[in-house]
């Protein structure tokens, strides 16, 4: 985790204090529902909650020493945990191992974490959503291969964004049912030595799911959808980045990161202003994606269980969830103060002398009775020569002056082709359909 790129809410829940809180809230839970079945005496279980009832802290070194003599750190907590509470405490992890503890606790993390993830999808929704209005009608130019192609809207481009972080959000949900599992199973998720009706209550406590299988550790397929949902929002991110970048360029600037009073673009030449916040994103991006990887990589784990996996959790789990966060914060900030230039996107679509225009023309032809191949010479031809001249040639000019379009078409019908709002006919028909209005 670099903490130029977390924020404190996300990255609280992955601090050690966080951790060690959650595994003391399973040990005391699972003793509970022991001591309910008279596997243990009411006293154990009472003598946990009464030493957590006085808030007493978690003392992270102390149990970080003890973990440097024992090289296991869920035998550490429990020794520490037993210094605290006394005689007592011999009756926790009756039954347990320590998969029981490490991936419950993860459950719970990472379903904390998808809490926090889902109110920044909210909010970057949001602030396409109002965005996307104030420019319903904004007439720019469509590309294809980075090159003029036909006339949208720029709330169009911001509808198609909506749409696919909606999407999101959806995968988000699923990933969040499927990740929030417990297993209190006990040595190789067999319920040996431990009543399956302690993983139940322990489960419903912590607000998960029972695991149905977990041949001591959980399954790690589920953690490979986890973490692929979260590559796949990083790069949705990173395709509204990309946009923003594009059209920030200064031979196109026809939107720009907000620039704020005092900022500086570069160390050398005082007039730069560069689109930082979303090619860091681009960065973010690249960095959750590679996550993805190891958590797939993760599931195919020896027999029962290995712990081959452990090291790659205690990275990605919360540098994943952290970079995210911000990744989604920084967006939300950036699309809710972008600057946007209608009257530059009205001269870039007039900058080309009509040729975004060249399909209706097209169709027109064919059906005035010229053939597809045929009209598509005539207009094409046309065009190249105002493709030729920069734009400083009109196509509509060509058109009318070129005699076999002319004996097709009269001008009134050419000029009828160039007309803009013929495009802008179905924007409400694709808002209604993104924002259910």
């Amino acid at each position: 985790m670099v903490p130029r790129y977390a924020r404190p809410q996300m990255t609280a829940i992955w601090e050690p204090e966080s951790k060690y809180e959650i595994w003391f809230l399973i040990e005391a839970h699972a003793t509970q529902k022991l001591a309910d079945l008279g596997v243990v005496p009411e006293s154990g279980a009472k003598a946990l909650w009464d030493w957590w009832k006085t808030d007493p802290g978690i003392d992270v070194a102390a149990i970080d020493a003890k973990e440097a003599v024992l090289k296991h750190d869920v035998i550490a907590f429990l020794d520490w945990v037993a210094e605290q509470v006394g005689p007592e405490a011999r009756f926790m992890h009756q039954g347990m191992t320590s998969s029981d503890v490490l991936d419950t606790t993860l459950a719970v993390q990472l379903a904390r974490a998808t809490d926090l993830l889902l109110e920044d999808m909210d909010a970057l929704l949001a602030a396409i959503k109002r965005r996307a209005e104030e420019h319903k009608y904004t007439a720019t130019i469509g590309r294809s291969h980075g090159i003029h192609a036909e006339p949208t809207t720029f709330g169009l481009k911001l509808a198609q964004a909506y749409a696919e972080f909606d999407r999101c959000r959806d995968r988000l949900v699923t990933a969040r049912a499927e990740i929030a599992t417990c297993a209190i199973s006990g040595a190789v998720g067999t319920f040996a030595n431990i009543d399956p009706s302690v993983e139940e209550y322990v489960a419903e406590q912590l607000g998960l799911a029972v695991e149905p299988v977990s041949t001591q550790v959980i399954p790690r397929d589920r953690h490979a959808a986890y973490f692929s949902t979260l590559a796949v929002i990083a790069s949705s991110i990173e395709r509204l980045a990309v946009e923003i970048r594009h059209l920030q360029r200064t031979e196109v600037l026809e939107a720009e990161e907000y620039f704020s009073p005092g900022q500086k673009g570069s160390s050398a030449m005082p007039h730069k202003r560069n689109p930082i916040l979303t090619e860091n994103l681009t960065g973010q991006a690249r960095m959750i994606r590679s996550y993805a990887l190891p958590a797939m990589e993760n599931v195919a784990l020896w027999h029962e269980r290995d712990i081959s996996h452990s090291s790659v959790e205690r990275f990605i789990g919360p540098d994943a969830t952290i970079t995210l966060d911000f990744a989604l914060a920084r967006l939300t900030g950036v699309v809710d103060k972008l600057l946007v230039y209608p009257d530059r996107m009205q001269k870039n679509l007039d900058r080309m002398g009509g040729l975004v225009h060249s399909q209706r023309v097209l169709l027109a032809l064919t059906q005035a009775g010229i053939t597809r191949d045929n009209a598509y010479r005539l207009v094409q031809r046309n065009a190249m020569k105002v493709w030729e001249s920069d734009g400083q040639l009109s196509l509509l000019d060509l058109l009318k002056a070129d005699e076999e379009v002319a004996a097709a078409m009269s001008e009134k019908e050419l000029e009828d082709k160039f007309n803009l709002d013929y495009h802008f006919k179905h924007v409400d028909t694709i808002f209604a359909r993104v924002f259910g209005e």
